[in-house]
């Protein structure tokens, strides 16, 4: 085997391994922003449980071990730009914003248009905007990354709107043959215009975290430079995602509910003060299980991953954008945010709208 070849490891041989520093160093906050809009957009093809039962998946156990009734699929001419200007120009529309006042553009990407130039740039081209745009890539945590990023703008003065998307074609990066995680990812974007606003709004707290030393329990092995794509490594499925689900499932809940009381304690607030909560939907026994560790009753807890299935960087924007259409989302109340995931990098913040 060569250099640039990756060897995966079966899954009866794979150790159950756990990453053990999950906890962030530094606990901030980051006020005087606000969203001034949101909104939201998935593809029309929508694959049910059933439809995969036809090819031999195990519609009970997806629905059982995930939540996850149904998912929507791009069509094949349907690009991450695509969806990702689709959702933009809902949330411009929304918030009665022209494209032309928005200063930056940042993407939160896995599944990017192309390598180079970034797909941020292509969203730029499509809404006719003159802001400088770029991609960040921190899979499901992405979108709190870019949040956190274009709020540092805002805060600083620099830019008075700007534009933070999450996109992901999940269903472009895993293998169809894969049947314990084809079924949990769907296509979708999400984006929000955030802007100045008074002390009171924004992270009255936030962390960010990650920690490399997980990386090979979720990731895609091929592809990049470390292992170029060749025909070898498409012979071998290692363009697609490749996940340790038993220890990513456990360290997602410890590092989700360690995340959110780091937050909680630093605000001076307890679950009691939450309105509503955010989180990254990747599965429904990690959102139940984290809800009832921190003592979240069902109906502070917004979910629509049964729809969509796990979208990544599009997961938190998306239900964002759906709670507030719901009405669910008021002035002065205490949302509580948190995307975990590949990395292996998590974010969590308590934002008071």
């Amino acid at each position: 085997m060569s250099d640039h070849q990756v060897q995966p490891e079966s899954e009866s041989n794979r150790p159950d391994r756990i990453v053990v520093a999950s906890r962030s160093r530094q606990v901030n906050s980051l006020t005087g922003v606000q969203i001034l809009a949101s909104g939201c957009y998935a593809p029309e093809t929508v694959i049910h449980n059933e439809a995969l039962a036809e090819l031999g998946y195990d519609a009970d156990w997806i629905i059982q071990r995930t939540g996850i009734q149904s998912r929507c699929r791009a069509s094949e001419d349907q690009a991450c730009s695509d969806l990702a200007y689709e959702a933009a120009r809902r949330c411009l529309e929304n918030g009665n914003i022209d494209a032309s006042e928005i200063d930056l553009i940042l993407l939160a990407t896995i599944s990017p248009d192309q390598p180079t130039p970034s797909t941020a740039c292509h969203v730029q081209r499509m809404l006719d905007s003159n802001a400088p745009a770029m991609d960040l890539g921190a899979a499901c945590s992405g979108f709190m990354y870019a949040l956190v990023t274009g709020m540092q703008f805002v805060k600083t003065g620099t830019y008075q709107r700007v534009l933070v998307i999450g996109a992901d074609l999940m269903s472009r990066t895993v293998n169809p043959a894969d049947t314990k995680t084809f079924p949990l990812f769907g296509d979708g974007a999400g984006a929000v215009v955030i802007g100045p606003g008074s002390d009171n709004q924004g992270f009255v707290s936030y962390t960010l975290g990650a920690d490399g030393h997980g990386a090979e329990l979720l990731e895609q092995p091929a592809g990049g430079t470390r292992c170029p794509a060749t025909a070898d490594s498409l012979s071998q499925n290692l363009q697609y995602l490749q996940m340790d689900g038993r220890s990513v499932f456990k360290w997602a809940i410890r590092t989700l509910t360690d995340s959110v009381n780091q937050v909680l304690d630093a605000a001076d607030l307890t679950a009691a003060g939450i309105d509503l909560t955010l989180f990254h939907q990747a599965n429904i026994r990690i959102i139940d299980a984290a809800a009832s560790d921190l003592g979240l009753p069902s109906e502070k807890v917004f979910v629509n991953l049964d729809k969509y299935g796990n979208t990544s960087a599009a997961s938190i924007p998306l239900a964002l954008a759906e709670a507030f259409e719901q009405g669910q989302i008021k002035p002065e109340q205490n949302i509580l945010i948190s995307g975990f995931g590949a990395g292996l990098a998590w974010g969590a913040g308590i934002w008071r709208w």
